[in-house]
């Protein structure tokens, strides 16, 4: 009796099977296959943009390390000298701004780092915007605050009663507080940011000589780019980011993705393009491109550097990279009629902000990554008849691999 059932059972699934099978075979020529057909073409279409979009940049950035003038000789430079006569009153009153949330580890080094800026003290006022969610974290933090108060640096710890608006919150309260009303310029710096002493003395004097400069954006340098597989690939991703695309952007536009740290704002550049807003994930993005739009420059500056730390564990890694990939589709969706009818911008800064800054590197990048190499090749792999090209497969991903890793040659 047993074994009838077993073998009815046998019998079932194997009907069960074959009528799978027999539907797979009806529908995948008229249905199955004209999609992934379509999936083909349109993945290629978007690997194309990005290759030809990488090529440009390429082309570009040799072009500018060849030929192109250095910033202290493209704008006006000079810097800002000491004077033992009148004192620190020729310097400008700068703000530094230190978010953080729950940085045990590190919250020591930034503020460490901030405080030992090479900047007159009473020109200078360091705020340390706390959101972190742990007491004891908090009491942490307050109190090396309070150590550094005592050997006459002026910091201010601030707190709020909740996070509202995350770091674009804690930024946009920070600017409200009445001892920032006199300050000219904010630089900001995340808790694992380490600036060098010099910093402010480098990056300062083009906001001070140049009025319509709105940000000064230094490069990020890693301490811990070696520590396993993740951070390396990490590290050359970013390197290319830096040393092409921000390069290139403010060689050739004035304009650039703010990175949310290492970078000098004008105030009033701020103030002029709504302040902090917390609509998306990118608040520092959202920000650079409503300045953008109302005139102001951004300048990089490749030399200028800050060390930080990159994600070593995946899911601070996941976080970080959905953040970035979703961030810029949102704010692209809203903004996009907002530079259109834009009149303060050249067309040519219109096309390369819409197509170049935002659809190829910041919505077509992400998209064909995963349902190229994702979805629709794994699937051509089960239906032969489904043809992807060499040269779309192999040799474009190749070639843009290489063109990426530029920024690291090592």
């Amino acid at each position: 009796m047993a074994m009838v059932s077993q073998e009815g059972l046998l019998e079932a699934r194997g009907d069960v099977a074959g009528q799978v099978m027999m539907m797979w075979e009806l529908i995948k020529g008229p249905v199955i296959v004209p999609l992934v057909t379509f999936g083909v073409y349109v993945c290629l279409t978007m690997s194309l943009m990005l290759f030809m979009e990488r090529l440009y940049m390429g082309i570009v950035i040799i072009l500018v390390k060849l030929f192109w003038k250095k910033p202290e000789k493209r704008y006006n430079y000079e810097p800002i000298p000491d004077d033992v006569e009148f004192g620190s009153s020729n310097f400008p009153l700068v703000l530094i701004q230190i978010p953080m949330f729950n940085e045990k580890e590190v919250y020591k080094i930034s503020i460490g780092a901030a405080c030992n800026l090479s900047w007159p003290a009473d020109r200078l006022v360091i705020q340390v915007l706390d959101d972190s969610t742990d007491p004891v974290i908090k009491e942490m933090v307050e109190v090396e605050c309070q150590r550094w108060a005592s050997k006459g640096v002026n910091i201010r710890y601030q707190i709020r009663e909740n996070r509202v608006g995350y770091k674009a919150g804690a930024l946009k309260e920070g600017l409200k507080r009445s001892y920032v009303k006199d300050c000219e310029f904010v630089a900001i710096f995340d808790a694992d940011f380490r600036p060098e002493p010099d910093f402010l003395r480098r990056a300062i004097p083009f906001l001070v000589h140049n009025a319509d400069i709105a940000l000064v954006q230094a490069r990020w340098r890693f301490v811990n780019a070696d520590e396993c597989l993740m951070t390396r690939m990490q590290e050359m991703s970013l390197d290319y980011h830096f040393t092409v695309e921000q390069e290139v952007g403010s060689s050739t536009h004035a304009f650039f993705g703010f990175n949310g740290t290492a970078g000098v704002w004008r105030i009033a550049a701020i103030n002029e393009a709504g302040g902090w807003k917390d609509r998306t994930t990118v608040e520092d993005m959202d920000l650079a491109v409503r300045a953008s739009l109302r005139g102001w420059k951004f300048l990089y500056l490749g030399d200028l550097q800050a060390k930080s730390e990159l994600p070593s564990t995946f899911k601070a890694f996941r976080f970080q990279q959905h953040r970035w990939s979703c961030g810029p589709a949102n704010l692209f969706r809203k903004m996009v009629m907002e530079i259109v009818r834009n009149k303060k911008v050249r067309f040519w800064k219109k096309v390369y902000v819409i197509y170049s800054f935002f659809l190829v590197r910041k919505i077509v990048a992400h998209m064909v990554t995963f349902i190229f190499y994702c979805v629709v090749l794994p699937l051509t792999i089960l239906i032969p008849e489904v043809e992807v090209p060499i040269w779309g497969s192999v040799y474009i991903p190749s070639i843009v691999t290489i063109l990426n890793s530029v920024g690291t040659p090592r």
